[in-house]
């Protein structure tokens, strides 16, 4: 089958959740099919050889669209006036969406798959059958992000929330088939008939991230897209309320926060007990040189590749019932879950201190991931979905 895939950003770096999952399933994709790769490109600072060089074995076509920053200004102005999200008008231009309808017309795909909402305007009226990834439920993300916003910007994020709402149920019936990456995101769908919407997880690459044998010279680590909102809020929840409480008890436990582009409420939080790293050139070193991963995360949705990463590599993980909604490990088993600070500075103490829990949680956490989470089988149901026209 030929298939075109359209994406909202380019695939590589692997900075960000959506181009993880939009990079490993076009890997595992291109196995059974001949993937035409249509990204869009807001990020004018992208090294667009490097991200060609790690794409092109498994694409017969490979496209980039820029956005240039003054038009996606104009275009979120003119989604505000057409009532459309404005990261859906972020990311849409009439001059993109007329090249994604010439490469559309030269290629002749039998299927389009499209990742997350903000790349259905560019094909919803396409007599392709095609497919879209909802992969997270942007809406709810941004009520829970409304829920601790200043009171001067909640009303642009209830502004975003009610539009989203709309257009996340305005869009499934234009697709012939509609996929996202958990039972819980899939359950905060605002449509009637949302039970027939697939569920594809993410994977992990278990033969990357493996068990290593370092020295371990921190205690704690969280990673992540630190630029990321959902991440920014945990560090800070990691840092303000949860660490004073292992202080307390331990005052040597030291924090790393490693992850790309910190926001400048990350970097604050340096001292001698915390480490902010910013980018790291292979995130694997942050994992294996901890003691524990945490991942305290109060807002967001969708399936956290940091958890299923630290798991491969049998480093015990901590995160909140937020996070292992969708991840479903069994807790006090493979995870250890907490609700609020002192739960969760509890657990931290407790794998810091009891080396028979420390390893029952690493053991068992590894062999979760390594039964439940595989790119291969994730991507082999979405190519049933796909084939399924």
């Amino acid at each position: 089958m030929r298939l075109f895939v359209l994406l909202s950003r380019v695939p590589y770096p692997l900075e960000k959740g959506d181009k993880l999952r939009a990079f490993h399933q076009v890997v595992q994709l291109s196995k059974k099919n001949e993937v035409v790769l249509c990204a869009l490109n807001p990020n004018r600072r992208l090294n667009k050889r490097d991200a060609f060089s790690a794409l092109q074995p498994y694409c017969r076509s490979i496209n980039f669209i820029d956005i240039p920053i003054a038009g996606r200004i104009w275009n979120i102005f003119k989604a505000f006036l057409k009532g459309l999200p404005l990261q859906v008008g972020y990311f849409y231009s009439c001059r993109a969406a007329s090249k994604v309808n010439k490469l559309i017309e030269e290629y002749k795909p039998d299927h389009i798959y499209c990742q997350l909402l903000r790349t259905a305007e560019y094909v919803k009226h396409s007599q392709v059958p095609k497919t879209i990834d909802y992969q997270d439920v942007f809406s709810y993300g941004v009520k829970r992000r409304m829920e601790k916003a200043p009171l001067y910007t909640k009303p642009v994020f209830r502004l975003e929330y009610k539009r989203l709402l709309k257009y996340e149920a305005r869009i499934f019936g234009l697709f012939d088939h509609k996929t996202i990456i958990s039972i819980p995101d899939r359950d905060l769908i605002p449509h009637p008939e949302k039970e027939k919407i697939h569920v594809i997880p993410n994977g992990v690459d278990h033969d990357f991230f493996s068990p290593r044998n370092s020295t371990k010279s921190m205690d704690l680590v969280f990673t992540g897209n630190m630029a990321y909102p959902p991440n920014v809020d945990a560090a800070e929840f990691l840092v303000h309320k949860i660490m004073p409480l292992v202080w307390k008890e331990k005052p040597g436990v030291k924090v790393m926060i490693a992850g790309a582009t910190p926001d400048k409420r990350v970097t604050s939080l340096k001292s001698d007990q915390v480490v902010v790293t910013g980018w790291l050139d292979d995130i694997r070193d942050s994992y294996a040189g901890a003691k524990v991963f945490i991942a305290p995360m109060q807002i967001g949705t969708g399936l956290q590749n940091k958890l299923l990463e630290a798991m491969s590599m049998k480093v015990p993980s901590i995160t909140t019932p937020l996070a292992n909604d969708a991840l479903q490990a069994v807790d006090g088993e493979s995870i250890l879950i907490g609700k609020d600070a002192p739960s969760l500075a509890q657990h931290v103490l407790n794998l810091l201190n009891d080396e028979t829990l420390y390893q029952k949680i690493a053991e068992n956490g590894f062999t979760f991931v390594k039964q439940q989470y595989s790119w291969e089988e994730a991507t082999e149901k979405l190519n049933n979905i796909l084939y399924n026209n």
